[in-house]
């Protein structure tokens, strides 16, 4: 499994309670210019419309050597692929408990390109604070144990 882009500020700003891998339509110098590694996924987001979910904003690079065939607009909506069963709970719980649905990191799985998406629920500017704290007590204590040794 060859990671090709991860969501880093998603896990900061969210409470990830559910993930779920799902395939992505692309064409085929997108799928190239993925190869490259030429992805970010930084502002982008999911969004539910007519039992379909869309991934919306995320940048694929265009690539040089299409030619004509290629797509000029690096951040069209792309459509994921999910079982119905997944998109109706997916979206049931997005409609309901306030909920969003966020990608997290797009990946190689064999020759397939697939997202990871995750239920998430908004954190509080005090949550955020909570975790800046963990992180640098961690940091601190990690710094400690490497000078002691």
């Amino acid at each position: 499994m060859k990671t090709i882009a991860v969501n880093k500020s998603a896990s900061f700003e969210y409470f990830i309670e559910d993930r779920f891998e799902a395939g992505v339509v692309l064409e085929g110098a997108e799928v190239k210019s993925l190869r490259l590694g030429k992805a970010s996924l930084s502002e982008s987001f999911c969004e539910i419309r007519r039992g379909e979910i869309l991934l919306k904003n995320m940048h694929i690079a265009v690539y040089d050597k299409s030619g004509a065939f290629s797509t000029r607009d690096s951040r069209r909506d792309r459509r994921l692929l999910l079982h119905r069963q997944e998109i109706d709970k997916i979206s049931g719980r997005v409609h309901e408990r306030g909920y969003t649905l966020v990608p997290l990191k797009v990946y190689f799985k064999d020759a397939l390109v697939k997202v990871e998406i995750a239920l998430c629920r908004g954190k509080h500017t005090y949550d955020k604070k909570q975790a800046l704290k963990a992180r640098d007590v961690k940091r601190d204590t990690d710094r400690m144990v490497k000078e002691i040794r």
